[in-house]
């Protein structure tokens, strides 16, 4: 049964006053709060709700909200209350309804007693606001949103917490010194790195942009960047957010329109950051292995551009000049966000291009690794486990508690697990490697894909898939799945990936391999890739896909003698 109350008044003065007099509870007790107005809202938590409220009254950041809502419950404590206000920001982030006007001040990931039985209370106060008209859509929709996953509203685990203020520290005072600065953050897939990326643009926005009269906790981790004298050292302040796969720029343009502080301009290629007049104070680039060396591109006129690129930042088209190499030259302070395991195709950063950024940052102590897994509900090992077995250095079987590990024989019941998932979960997406050519980008009646009788289509967009009409019913392959998360994820190994016998581990199979620039040899570079060569980017995209899925992975597999082999380990 549930004890709290959500009282609800206009936000003036008048109004609450009168509020503040009903209930001792008001004046010193913990409360959570939203303000909101036509089109924004501000989530807020304190242990002395009418004075707190008061304050943001006289607050002209504040002064278009008109509607006040109180959550008063006689069970909450101050950890309840942090949690639930962090709850509802990201709630209203994911929703897209209202424009979130809360600053990213550091709420981490944090445990407490019965923290479990409140998530019911949680669940009920949104509900009775969802009714209220303040969220549109239900929470299952919302959780599952590109809004909420790639907000910036998010509670960081304590690796990602305290990665980024230690950055931000040293941001600062490499500012105050005027030195220049490299960072680069290292984490596997699912350790959120992404997010680091997004939650600092926010957070350096929020500091720029603060003011005197705004009203910021004094308890949590980054409050004291809002502390006269930050704010001063980041005007004209110019920051980008380099995201090198097109559709992940896409659904990042889309969050960061949405939010206040933040602009969709802000999200670049590094196409647009090479190309542009003016530079950078600071760049950070997420997926930084995307990046791109000198090699065939995947549009023809984006090899030109390259050239002229180069000759317009250094003079000469040297081909040993990469995208890196653009980055550094437009910007004072750059911060990479790496996974060298996770390169798809020859035109990605060369392996020593990575380890020198990694090796430089290093030995500047600018070296950050990300730990925590966020997006597998297995324990931290899944990835590193998964690998081993692709790269047949696995040598002991590893369960995974409640995670859904499954190897299907039959492509028809691998769909029907997935359409089964997909209406209980929602974001449940069948994707896989590149064994299959794409007939269908000439021919949308057709399909790509025959296993077992069951017919399937390529992703009919290559922007924001995971989120079109149609992926529920395609196969998405890894340049439209890198950097999503899924609920589950239902790979299907093409041929390119088989099992030999003598070598006793998988390897590469040439001619059932279709991404038309996944074997292009460098001419520029004179590097001609072996077959051990694309394996290793074949490999890395299984890794990335059979890592997507948070609750599941269902694993079909073309070659018998590898799905002999996986069986062991799956």
């Amino acid at each position: 049964m549930t004890s709290f109350r959500i009282d609800r008044f206009r936000f003036d003065r008048a109004n609450l006053e009168a509020w503040a007099g009903t209930d001792p509870k008001h004046l010193n007790w913990p409360v959570v709060y939203a303000l909101d107005g036509p089109n924004h809202v501000y989530v807020g938590e304190s242990s002395r709700g009418a004075s707190r409220l008061r304050q943001h009254l006289d607050s002209k950041e504040k002064a278009a909200l008109r509607a006040a809502r109180v959550v008063v419950d006689p069970t909450f404590n101050k950890s309840v209350c942090l949690d639930l206000e962090s709850f509802l920001i990201q709630m209203f982030a994911g929703d897209g309804t209202f424009s979130v006007l809360n600053k990213n001040i550091g709420v981490s990931d944090r445990d407490y007693y019965r923290r479990d039985d409140y998530q019911a209370t949680f669940d009920a106060i949104f509900e009775e606001l969802r009714e209220a008209g303040l969220f549109t859509r239900t929470m299952p929709e919302i959780k599952n949103s590109d809004l909420f996953k790639l907000s910036p509203f998010k509670e960081l685990t304590e690796d990602q917490a305290g990665a980024v203020e230690v950055i931000v520290e040293g941001l600062f005072e490499d500012l105050a010194a005027g030195t220049s600065s490299r960072i680069v953050i290292q984490g596997a897939p699912g350790t959120g790195k992404t997010v680091v990326a997004i939650y600092l643009m926010k957070l350096l926005s929020d500091i720029q942009n603060s003011s005197e009269d705004e009203v910021v906790e004094g308890d949590e981790r980054l409050s004291d960047f809002f502390q006269p004298g930050y704010c001063e050292l980041l005007q004209g302040f110019r920051v980008g957010l380099v995201v090198p796969q097109q559709s992940l720029r896409r659904s990042i343009e889309r969050v960061f329109s949405k939010t206040p502080g933040l602009h969709r301009s802000q999200v670049l290629s590094p196409f647009q950051v090479g190309g542009r007049a003016e530079g950078f104070d600071l760049l950070i680039v997420d997926e930084a292995h995307r990046l791109n060396q000198r090699a065939a591109q995947a549009a023809g006129p984006l090899n030109r551009m390259f050239a002229d690129i180069n000759k317009a930042l250094f003079g000469e088209d040297d081909v040993q000049l990469t995208q890196v190499d653009w980055i550094m030259r437009k910007s004072r302070h750059q911060i990479f966000l790496v996974d060298g395991e996770q390169s798809v195709r020859p035109a990605d950063l060369a392996p020593h291009t990575v380890r020198a950024l990694v090796e430089s940052a290093r030995a500047e102590e600018r070296h950050y690794v990300l730990r925590s897994q966020m997006r597998v509900k297995a324990d931290d090992d899944y990835v590193a486990y998964i690998r081993s077995v692709l790269d047949g250095t696995v040598t002991e079987r590893r369960e995974f508690g409640e995670y859904d590990l499954r190897l299907i024989d039959d492509a028809g019941e691998l769909q029907d697990e997935i359409r089964k998932r997909e209406k209980e979960a929602g974001l449940a997406r069948m994707v896989a490697g590149f064994a299959w050519p794409w007939k269908t980008k000439n021919d949308p009646e057709g399909f790509d894909i025959e296993l077992d009788g069951v017919k399937l289509r390529w992703n009919s967009t290559d922007v924001d898939w995971v989120s079109s009409k149609t992926s529920p019913d395609e196969v998405g392959s890894i340049h439209t799945i890198q950097g999503y998360d899924l609920n589950y994820a239902g790979v299907i190994i093409g041929r390119d990936l088989r099992f030999d016998p003598e070598l006793g581990r998988p390897v590469f199979d040439r001619k059932q391999y279709f991404d038309p620039r996944g074997t292009t040899n460098n001419r520029a570079l004179g590097i001609v890739y072996t077959d051990d060569d694309i394996l290793q980017f074949v490999r890395n995209i299984y890794g990335v896909l059979l890592t997507r899925g948070m609750l599941g992975t269902y694993v079909y597999v073309c070659d018998e003698p590898l799905r002999a082999y996986l069986r062991r380990w799956l």
